[in-house]
């Protein structure tokens, strides 16, 4: 796959992982509350299917995009089977990355279509 190096070679990010990147660069999460925030998203066309979120997980592990938190609430007051994520700072950078590349994308589409600001 693309090398910690090569931030352009993870782009362009399937909507939803970037979708992931950005929920995760507000603070960790578990997946549960990660469904719940992308569900909450008025641009996300359905629900997200909890095998599909955690494909999309173990690949954004596996590339070094997120990694689980060591950090753990107290067990009074959560499961503790739960896994939390953070983003890291390569996921930080690619995140970036794919924001920019949109962002240039639609500068090129609005010769085509007046776009609200």
């Amino acid at each position: 796959m693309s090398g910690a190096n090569n931030i352009e070679g993870f782009l362009p990010l399937h909507p939803e992982v970037f979708r992931i990147l950005v929920v995760l660069r507000s603070g960790e999460r578990h997946g549960y509350a990660l469904v719940k925030a992308l569900e909450s998203d008025p641009g996300r066309p359905g629900p997200i299917r909890p095998a599909n979120l955690y494909r999309r997980i173990r690949t954004l592990l596996d590339q070094g995009l997120i990694e689980e938190s060591g950090n753990r609430p107290d067990p009074a007051v959560d499961d503790q089977r739960r896994r939390y994520f953070q983003i890291t700072e390569l996921g930080e950078a690619v995140a970036r990355a794919e924001a920019i590349r949109l962002r240039d994308l639609l500068a090129g589409a609005g010769d085509l279509v007046e776009l609200p600001r």
